[in-house]
């Protein structure tokens, strides 16, 4: 038995109308995927399929969480799952996905295999970023990063508290009003547009 056997949709099997599926997405599956970043996850995914006779339609329902490492402190950090996705699948001749929106399937096959659906929705659902907020994240290491950046000197000391200022502020931007640009941006812009005057 495969990894990924119980995701198989039975498509040919499936009469006119709306059908139900429901899947949990754990630990393993995401382990089974290689991924390791996800260290681990609880997501229940509800799957309506609706049958024309014609077309399959297919929408994904995602509620649940994962556990990934904080950027900032490397502690566990518990992102919630709350997305959904759609897709419209019928049978042809050959495989075909160039449109996001549906997939064409060889008529030789009997199932359509929805882990990899479901892997990359939720993969997709993760913010690039993943911190605690601020005041959340492991006093240890916050303080070693304190420690670190009070030691730093010359060149690398600005650069470095750059790094340090841009991880206090990551998560506490919302609702705040843009921020003023870098000073040095605007020094660059200004020998830009000098440039351009002559």
């Amino acid at each position: 038995m495969g990894k990924f056997t119980a995701y198989k949709l039975p498509l040919k099997s499936l009469a006119k109308g709306s059908h139900e599926f429901d899947y949990a997405l754990g630990k393993q599956f995401f382990a089974d995927m290689e991924n390791t970043d996800i260290r681990n996850a609880d997501v229940k995914v509800r799957l309506t399929v609706v049958y024309n006779g014609d077309v399959y339609d297919l929408s994904f329902v995602f509620t649940g969480e994962i556990t990934v490492l904080c950027d900032r402190c490397l502690d566990d950090l518990v992102l919630p799952i709350d997305t959904t996705y759609h897709i419209m699948v019928k049978y042809g001749e050959d495989f075909n996905d160039d449109s996001d929106e549906l997939l064409e399937i060889p008529d030789s096959d009997n199932y359509l295999n929805v882990a990899y659906m479901m892997y990359d929705t939720v993969a997709l659902a993760i913010p690039i970023k993943h911190v605690h907020p601020l005041g959340k994240c492991n006093r240890a290491m916050s303080a070693i990063l304190k420690k670190h950046r009070a030691r730093a000197t010359g060149e690398d000391a600005d650069l470095e508290n750059d790094l340090i200022d841009e991880m206090d502020q990551i998560g506490d931007d919302v609702g705040r009003e843009a921020q003023p640009s870098d000073p040095r941006w605007e020094a660059l812009r200004g020998l830009s547009s000098e440039g351009n005057d002559e």
